[in-house]
């Protein structure tokens, strides 16, 4: 497999588990899953967790941050 079908396997792979995620997990568990996949990243040298776990668990945390910036967006009034 060369590089490209490499990167391409993980983007669908994160595309995929992000939907999953965002449609079926509440926004505090998503972070909480978000945290422990970063973490379990650092540890990407071993079998079974690896570095794909990192970019996975930023765009969990992401949707949690995403969401909050709307909700302080809208009580301050300034929807933008």
């Amino acid at each position: 497999m060369s590089g490209k079908e490499d990167r391409a396997g993980l983007r669908a792979r994160i595309d995929q588990v992000s939907r999953w995620a965002r449609n079926r997990l509440p926004p505090g568990v998503r972070s909480l899953v978000g945290i422990l996949f970063l973490l379990g990243g650092l540890v990407g040298f071993l079998p079974v967790v690896g570095f794909w776990m990192i970019p996975l668990g930023l765009v969990l945390i992401w949707f949690d941050i995403a969401a909050l910036m709307r909700g302080l967006r809208r009580r301050r009034g300034g929807d933008r």
